[in-house]
């Protein structure tokens, strides 16, 4: 798909991260999925409480004006660490995309502007 925008997130748009949290949760069983609360969990809610840190980074991928997957960022360095904690200096990644939009290619390239911008701002590893 080549029709889709990567951009940062705006200030006014932080609610789609509880979506993109959601859908970044991996359920082998469409019949069965687990209730949208699950995020509210302190190991998956760290994810996207308090967002607005100085390191936190958010790009979206939009089609038609729609937001339709995100790729964030930021230091994880609570009590409770993220699935993939290096240290309190490597930005953790979170990506997701809504079904329709997986497979595309739209993923690979969040990660890559992530990865891009993260470089920029002067960090020398991610966890992706």
């Amino acid at each position: 798909m080549n029709n889709y925008l990567i951009r940062e997130m705006k200030q006014n748009e932080v609610g789609i991260l509880k979506d993109m949290l959601y859908e970044a949760i991996f359920q082998t069983d469409e019949k069965n999925l687990l209730p949208r609360d699950v995020i509210e969990q302190p190991e998956l809610s760290m994810y996207i409480n308090n967002w607005g840190k100085p390191d936190d980074l958010c790009l979206v991928a939009e089609v038609d004006g729609k937001i339709v997957g995100a790729v964030w960022t930021g230091i994880l360095a609570g009590e409770i660490k993220g699935f993939g904690n290096i240290n309190h200096e490597t930005p953790e990644f979170a990506i997701s995309l809504y079904k329709e939009y997986r497979n595309q290619g739209i993923g690979t390239n969040l990660i890559k502007q992530m990865i891009h911008n993260l470089k920029t701002r002067g960090y020398k590893q991610s966890n992706t």
